[in-house]
């Protein structure tokens, strides 16, 4: 019994900080406000080709695909090695191309047109088997889907908050993103996966850096397990 107490007042520590992290990037960085979900497989596509890259490379490999292939059944026609051409600033074109060719092949068999727009009307964990089980849809991926491209509540976990959450005490020294998604999702206030999303990939780049970490402008000291250093 004590055990589960000493276990439930963690999680509910862990709450109350992220609620407080929360606020706090707020305060300096505003709510972002939700747009309107953009086509959801216009995001998937776009996510796998940020798979091991930067976001400058992905949106460039990303306008060169949409530019030679404006439709997406241009693309499931086309031939891999032209689809590796179009994507190569992204890295891993090989890779990529031929997982985009699968899936958007797999679409089309299931649904007789390139359309994810039957995930709308699924739950969580029905898109998730669906959806999760296909070549080159991980974790992040599939978060990225049902955030920016479902309008759902679901939380990515990117490099920039692995690294931070990591660093603030929000997810254990240990963990790697794969297992991170699952972690952190209780502990998230409702309404705010949005919010808290991107005010840390703000925070990541210009405060919180890998190499070089501003500690000296930091406004989430008193929450980092690593102050100044």
């Amino acid at each position: 019994m004590e055990r589960l107490k000493k276990r439930w007042q963690r999680c509910e520590d862990l709450k109350t900080k992220v609620r407080r992290i929360t606020l706090l990037l707020e305060k300096q960085y505003g709510i972002p406000r939700r747009e309107r979900s953009g086509d959801p497989l216009d995001i998937l596509i776009g996510t796998i080709l940020s798979q091991n890259t930067n976001d400058r490379n992905r949106d460039k490999a990303y306008q060169r695909l949409r530019t030679r292939f404006p439709h997406w059944e241009d693309v499931l026609e086309a031939r891999t090695r032209s689809i590796v051409s179009a994507i190569r600033p992204g890295g891993l074109a090989g890779q990529k191309a031929r997982r985009i060719h699968e899936i958007l092949h797999w679409i089309k068999e299931r649904e007789e047109k390139v359309s994810l727009v039957f995930l709308k009307k699924m739950g969580f964990e029905e898109i998730k088997k669906t959806i999760g089980a296909l070549k080159g849809i991980g974790p992040k991926t599939l978060h990225c889907l049902l955030l920016f491209g479902l309008g759902r509540e679901a939380f990515p976990v990117d490099t920039h908050i692995l690294r931070i959450g990591k660093r603030v005490g929000l997810l254990p020294e240990w963990m790697g993103a794969e297992k991170a998604h699952a972690w952190i999702v209780p502990f998230l206030p409702k309404g705010k996966c949005l919010s808290l999303h991107l005010n840390l990939i703000r925070f990541g780049r210009s405060v919180c850096k890998a190499r070089k970490p501003q500690c000296h402008i930091c406004f989430l000291t008193k929450e980092c397990l690593h102050p100044m250093k």
